[in-house]
This record gives C-alpha cells, structure tokens and sequence, in this order.
C-alpha cells in the first residue's frame, strides 16, 4: 500500500474527469437509486397494506421510520469499519444487507415481520452513504469533487422516477393488491444486487492506501476515529455543523416525501392511489429530477454553503406558504406549483450539500467515520419528521405539519451559515489541516 505519493495525490486533484470516474460514479450511485426508490415506494405500499392487514396506527409509523433509524445505525457501523479497514474491505457488502432487506419485506407475513425486515434494509442503506460518497470524494480532482460526489447522490432521481411507474404499472394491470405491494418491495433488491461484484472489483482508493502506508499501528481501535473527531475544535465544529444541518433537512424532507400520498389526498380527496401516484410522479420529474442535477452544474462554480443556504431559505418559503395561504389545499394546481418548487429547492440545495460536505470536511483517517455520524444524525431528524408528519397532519392539518418543516428549514440555514466553511475548490488535504 506504500505505492503512492502525495505527488500522486496532486496529480489525481489536478485531474479532469475521466472514464473511471464515471464508472465509480454508476456503481456508486445504485445505492442511492435504491434509497431513493424505497422513500417513495413505502408510502405507495403502506396504502395497500393498510387496506389489506388493518394493523394498528403505530405499527404503520414504525414501518415507514424504523429503516431509518436502522440506516443511522449502519451509517455509524460501516463509516467507521470503512477508516478501520479500508473502503475497498467492505464495499459492496452493505448492498447485499440492503438486498436482503428488500427481498424479505417482500415475503412478510405479517405487519411485525415486516417491520423488523425493513430494519435490515435500513441498516444497508445506512452503511451505503459514508463509504460510496467517501470513495468518490478521495477519487475525484478538486474542480470537480463537488459534480462528481453530487452525482453520486443524484442517482436517487432514477429511484424517484421509476418507483412511481412501477407502481402505477402495477396498479393498472389489476393484479392483487397483495401481489403488487411485494412486487414493489422486492423491486428494490434488483439495483443493489446488480452492481455488488462491480463494487468488490474496485481498487482503495489512493488516499486511504497513503494514510494506510503512514501509520505506525498495525491496528486501529473502533473508538479512535471517534476521538480523533472531537480532539480538534475545528473538526468539532464542522461535525456538529454538518450532522444538524443534516438532521434539519432531513426531517423536512423525509417527512413530506414518505407522507406525500397523505398530502396529495388532503388536495385531491377523491382520486384514487393510482391517479396520486401519477401525480407524485409530476412532481418528481418537474421539479426534483431537475434540482439534482442543477445541484451538480453549479456545486463547483458558486459553492456548497451558497447553494445550502439557498435550498434552505427556498424551503422555508415553500412550506410558509403551504401552512398559511388561506385555503391553498383547496388550489390543486398553485399548491403544486410551491410543493413543486419546495422539492427543487430541496434537491438544488441542502439534500445534495449535506450528502457532499462530510465527504470533505474531515481527516482521511476518520472520513467516513465523520461522514456516518453526520448521516446517521441526518436518518435520526429523518425518523423524527416521518413519525410525527402524520400526527402534525392529523392534529391541524398542512398547517402545523408544513409549519414543522418550515421553522426547521430556517433552523437549518442558520446553522449553515455559523458553522460550514466553504469546501469549494480546495484539496481535502488542505481542508484536513485547515483550522478555520
């Protein structure tokens, strides 16, 4: 491992993007296709399931949250094991936990059964955010570490798009209910499983494989990347930065996403599941794919604080407006336009910043692990926002729910603003010794 230089590593900054970027991005990205995918779908199949098992309110919350407090649990676990062990050691099997996940949830018999299946899942999903977003940050030139790292997560767009076709494929073939809810639960498998052998090929990348070849100690222990984040004041503070703001995005986001069938119905009381589904799907392709990848084009040119700052302010706008317009549930086609406008918003701005900050903030040695900590505090504000949104919207309806995401939108941006450097354009070996 003691092939590379830090000359090497200037080379690979001062790089373009070539061919094997874009290949580590695909293989990269197919993890969140299937993150993305499972944030809708589950919404579309509790609506089937419900109809079909009647099973108790909370049983329903814990459903559509339990996975993300699993995927907190597996951000923590595989971004340290990752510093520990290297990236290349473990990668690939966090889709295999994934798979499993997916594929058994298919096969549940019983609300509990599934409840405890999407725990698995949510564990692969999890492990999944620190170590690919990682692996192409300490791959990719400094010009272009922020398009290339934001690509990786726009993967979720196709996630995004397909799950609402596949579900209104399925509702409009008339098949059984039952069938369809497994069809499209298991779906979810196909990804991860498609790229498992392309991720275990992949070489270290040759920043860990230089830090490896610089360490005295054969050994690291689980707690010392840890310790090392919280030695340095500097690293403390973009920590807490980047793992609140995480958490306040995600409880916004999370929240209307997994709820929007519950949103969509509140405006359109009479259609039916498939007419909501082919709705959500307007919403995705209008106004959320493009977000993604404005996120990508500009990300290098204005930044990542400017482009957070934005999304945040832009959401808090979007879901003022949801929760006081007088009567706007009752506007089909204005409420769609700012509920449109707030899935942009939050795609062009803190839902691929959070994703592309902690892959650079913070030393090799404890890269991933910073990286876990931050998302799995993300997948916490995330478990927060779907377990309440339905009790915010059963209690007063948009008004208290959207208020919720609102005043978090804004708690977000203020955290953004005193605590996130700006990463733009600078090598994360400078932004590991960097104390400002």
């Amino acid at each position: 491992m003691s092939d590379i230089t830090a000359d090497d590593l200037a080379r690979y900054d001062a790089a373009g993007v070539t061919s094997e970027h874009w290949k580590i991005m695909f293989i990269s990205g197919m993890g969140f296709f299937t993150d993305a995918y499972d944030l809708f779908i589950i919404g579309v199949a509790m609506r089937l399931i419900k109809d079909e098992w009647h099973p108790p309110t909370v049983a329903v919350g814990l459903v559509t949250s339990t996975a993300l407090l699993a995927a907190a649990i597996g951000a923590l676990l595989f971004g340290r094991v990752a510093d520990m062990l290297g990236r290349k050691r473990i990668y690939g099997y966090e889709v295999l936990v994934l798979a499993a996940g997916a594929i058994a949830s298919a096969f549940s018999p019983s609300i509990w059964w599934l409840i405890g299946f999407r725990i698995i899942l949510g564990l692969g999903i999890g492990g999944d955010y620190p170590v690919s977003s990682t692996l192409m940050s300490e791959y990719a030139g400094k010009a272009t570490r922020g398009m290339m790292v934001s690509l990786v997560f726009a993967m979720q767009a196709a996630g995004l798009i397909i799950g609402p076709l596949l579900a209104a494929g399925l509702l409009a073939s008339g098949i059984s209910h039952d069938l369809t809810w497994r069809l499209l639960l298991a779906f979810g498998a196909i990804p991860a499983l498609a790229v498992f052998q392309m991720r275990r090929r992949l070489a270290e990348t040759p920043r860990y494989r230089l830090a490896a070849a610089k360490r005295k100690q054969a050994r690291v222990s689980f707690a010392e990347g840890f310790r090392s984040l919280l030695s340095r004041q500097d690293l403390r503070v973009r920590l807490i930065g980047a793992s609140l703001a995480w958490f306040l995005m995600d409880f916004a986001y999370y929240g209307n996403t997994v709820s929007s069938p519950m949103v969509l119905h509140v405006i359109a009381p009479k259609q039916n599941l498939l007419t909501e589904t082919l709705t959500q799907l307007l919403v995705f392709a209008v106004a959320a794919v493009p977000g993604y990848f404005v996120a990508a084009a500009m990300i290098d040119r204005i930044g990542r604080k400017a482009i957070q700052i934005l999304g945040f302010a832009m959401m808090a706008v979007s879901f003022t407006a949801m929760a006081l317009i007088p009567g706007i549930e009752k506007l089909i086609y204005p409420f769609l336009i700012i509920y449109g406008m707030s899935y942009f918003f939050t795609e062009f701005g803190p839902n691929a910043t959070t994703f592309v900050y902690p892959a650079e903030l913070f030393p090799v040695e404890a890269r991933t692990t910073g990286h876990g900590i931050a998302s799995a505090t993300g997948k916490i504000g995330g478990f927060v926002g779907v377990f309440t949104f339905p009790l915010l919207m059963h209690w007063h309806g948009l008004l208290t729910a959207e208020l919720g995401a609102a005043i978090a939108s804004v708690l977000g941006l203020l955290c953004t603003a005193s605590l996130l450097p700006e990463t733009m354009k600078r090598t994360l070996e400078e932004l590991s010794l960097a104390q400002t």
